[in-house]
């Protein structure tokens, strides 16, 4: 298990559960934060974040702002405020910049974009509790806009409508992208990542920016991926987990349920996943040994976890899902690796299983049908 050398490990919810971080920015401190939990973290980020230092637009338009300041600031993404304030500064233009943003009113369209202002010494007027675009400029529209300059500043697809429907009411409209999405570090790890998910190898992944999340989304349809990948997370077995709405819309429009955090901050994520694995959230069944949980590393039975092989929590997880009925022998044989054997490869397995658990009477012997778990409920 990773985690930072010489810090202790807050808890151990998350032991036996590998968690994919699908995100580039600040993916090292969610690393950080998960392991202390005992979860083995994956990263395999399927967009990056690509700073716009040497874009002359950006310039040309800051110092538009510095020329003639704005009455408002909409800031739509922490990052990238951040990110144009740092810009700024490399460029030397950090004091005039401030200087003239220092009268303007702040709008956020959440609240990782109200951190950012803080934290450049300003005060955010307003924040979107969606955290939408469309709240946002419904807001500045009922306030009335007319002949209002406003500084937009976007996120990295740019394309979220509200330098259009700004000027559409009257107002002068600066426009800055401050960054944008390029493609993946590395895209074979991208392509692993979906694969892993849909083979069952992967607990949880997490999201923290939509295109990111469409992005992965669509990697793993590409590969054929994405109908088993849906069924594990519509079964509870898969937690797919956002930072917020937005980031979670990709994920609701494909139909696959989301943890989303309370709150959009890294924070708030990883305290859900946390709380999913170690609160009682994830599926469980309760047996004559005590309830039984499953992670992708081993299982827990009655609040112990007991680390299991990768062939054997496959044939577990079949067990698992068909929650105390009869599995067939032909069946378990799919998830064996293919060595042939028939029926004894199986009962082999489940003996090596069975053995692995250290406990009895949890894998029952269906004479001539199959197997199943003893089963009293479905908690």
């Amino acid at each position: 298990m990773g985690g930072v050398i010489g810090t202790p490990p807050l808890s151990e919810s998350l032991r036996g559960c590998t968690i994919m971080i699908a995100v580039d920015r600040r993916a090292g401190e969610l690393t950080a934060a998960l392991e202390r939990h005992g979860a083995l973290v994956q990263q395999a980020p399927a967009l990056t974040i690509v700073p716009h230092i040497d874009d002359e637009a950006l310039w040309e338009r800051t110092r538009e702002l510095i020329a003639s300041p704005p009455e408002i600031v909409v800031v739509t993404t922490g990052v990238g405020f951040r990110g144009w304030i740092d810009a700024a500064d490399e460029a030397g233009l950090a004091e005039e910049l401030t200087a003239a943003l220092a009268g303007a009113r702040f709008v956020a369209r959440g609240p990782k974009a109200r951190g950012a202002i803080q934290q450049a010494g300003f005060t955010a007027d307003w924040v979107a509790e969606s955290e939408t675009a469309a709240e946002l400029g419904e807001y500045l529209i009922a306030q009335g806009i007319e002949r209002t300059r406003i500084a937009v500043q976007h996120h990295g697809s740019g394309a979220d409508g509200l330098d259009e429907l700004f000027v559409a009411h009257g107002a002068d409209v600066v426009s800055l992208t401050v960054y944008r999405w390029g493609p993946p570090p590395d895209p074979e790890t991208v392509q692993r990542s979906v694969a892993q998910t849909a083979d069952g190898d992967v607990d949880a992944v997490l999201f923290t920016s939509a295109p990111g999340a469409a992005q992965w989304l669509a990697e793993a349809e590409a590969a054929g991926c994405l109908p088993e990948i849906r069924r594990r997370a519509v079964g509870g077995r898969l937690v797919m987990a956002a930072v917020g709405p937005i980031t979670a819309g990709p994920l609701v429009s494909a139909d696959i349920p989301v943890l989303m955090a309370e709150r959009g901050r890294l924070g708030s994520l990883v305290r859900g996943v946390v709380t999913h694995f170690g609160g009682g959230s994830a599926p469980s069944l309760a047996t004559s040994a005590g309830v039984l949980q499953l992670r992708s590393g081993g299982a827990i039975i009655d609040g112990h976890f007991i680390a299991l092989s990768r062939t054997a929590v496959r044939l577990l997880g079949v067990l698992f899902d068909a929650r105390g009925d009869v599995v067939p022998r032909v069946q378990l044989l799919e998830v064996l690796p293919r060595t042939g054997g028939g029926d004894h490869a199986v009962e082999m397995a489940v003996a090596r299983v069975r053995e692995a658990l250290g406990v009895s009477g949890v894998i029952k012997t269906v004479i001539k049908r199959g197997y199943r778990l003893d089963v009293d409920s479905v908690a």
